[in-house]
């Protein structure tokens, strides 16, 4: 079975600080996260000065506060990403971050190389940015909040576009034909995995619907996972038990630090919990064979029974519901085979619980 690949999301949550950044990269090392993933951006790019904060973003942020003035205060420049990118590898974990613009995803690319990028839920109807990923050639993981199955499809299909490197001019038109031709298949099931998500942060456990990962798998037949925004660990840990095969999760140093994201977050302690019990949990998923555990054979003889002597018995005598008892231990006869032995004799004498044999 396939380890579930974990992200680690700081996002913003480092606040605009490389020392809370770095911090954060401490945390996710020390949690056993196979990835940490900041966001890349230029608010400029990112937002029109008219954009209004999300209701969530109101509640932890100034409030007569534009988003794009919230988002210039989150932003790292290329200085600082190289800095992170070459602790992370220092470190032993894989950098990731999110791009949200087209210059920002040409940093990512041309700069750090990554090896895969993540798409997410607000630019799964950006078709500019989707071609740009998928030319790049890599793997992609692509966050589903917000979205029916129709506007995943139009995803996809602008993604098989772009990986088929197709000479035709995009249209709905061409990423339809992209999208159904055995060859954009195939780029599809090679590099896409989609992420179920609510976008909302925290997202209410009654929103969350788990059983729409089943939904997506069954749709697209593509990898499935979870980018989750709940409260706790419940949904995450849920989620691989569900077969899950990439796990997304928000966290941060403290909850009480200021900033839109840190309220959706788990605290170090909670994030090595998280990832503890997500590896414990597929290690319980096993193969679906229904067999003896190698950890439990040692076992039968102190649990089962086997056929004794229920109080003494003489050879000849013959064996009958009264003189024959099942206990344990259960390296025996089975009893299973009690009513085969009934009106057998005796080979030998028997004392009380002695084993039939």
């Amino acid at each position: 079975m396939r380890k579930v690949y974990i992200i680690a999301e700081a996002g913003v949550n480092h606040n605009g600080e490389l020392s809370v950044a770095r911090q954060l990269i401490d945390v996710a090392v020390e949690a056993g996260a196979d990835a940490i993933k900041f966001q890349t951006f230029k608010a400029e790019q990112l937002v029109s000065q008219y954009a209004p904060k999300a209701e969530y973003q109101k509640l932890s942020t100034h409030q007569t506060e534009s988003q794009m003035a919230m988002l210039k205060k989150l932003e790292l420049g290329t200085d600082e990403h190289d800095e992170l990118y070459k602790y992370c590898q220092q470190k032993g974990v894989e950098f990731l971050s999110t791009a949200f613009d087209l210059e920002s995803l040409e940093i990512l690319s041309s700069q750090f190389n990554l090896s895969r990028f993540k798409i997410p839920s607000g630019e799964l109807t950006n078709p500019l940015l989707l071609l740009s990923v998928a030319e790049k050639g890599k793997p992609v993981i692509l966050s589903t909040g917000m979205c029916g199955l129709q506007e995943i499809e139009t995803a996809l299909g602008t993604l098989a576009f772009g990986f088929l490197n197709s000479k035709e001019s995009p249209s709905l038109r061409a990423f339809r034909t992209a999208y159904y031709s055995n060859e954009g298949y195939e780029c599809l099931k090679k590099n896409v995995t989609l992420l179920h998500c609510t976008t909302e942060y925290p997202s209410p456990f009654q929103d969350v619907n788990l059983r729409a990962m089943e939904t997506l798998r069954t749709a697209f037949n593509l990898d499935v996972g979870l980018s989750d925004h709940t409260e706790g660990i419940a949904v995450p840990i849920a989620a691989a038990a569900r077969g899950a095969c990439v796990i997304e999760k928000h966290f941060t140093l403290s909850r009480e630090l200021p900033g839109p994201d840190h309220r959706a977050s788990l605290e170090p302690r909670e994030l090595i919990q998280m990832i503890q019990s997500i590896r414990q949990v597929q290690q319980a998923l096993g193969d679906s064979r229904k067999i003896p555990s190698p950890s439990e054979i040692k076992n039968i003889v102190a649990a089962r029974k086997s056929l004794v002597a229920a109080l003494p018995i003489k050879k000849g005598e013959i064996f009958t519901k009264d003189n024959l008892g099942v206990k344990r231990p259960g390296n025996g006869i089975s009893p299973m085979l009690f009513w085969e032995w009934l009106g057998k004799q005796a080979p030998r004498d028997y004392e009380t619980d002695e084993l039939i044999d």
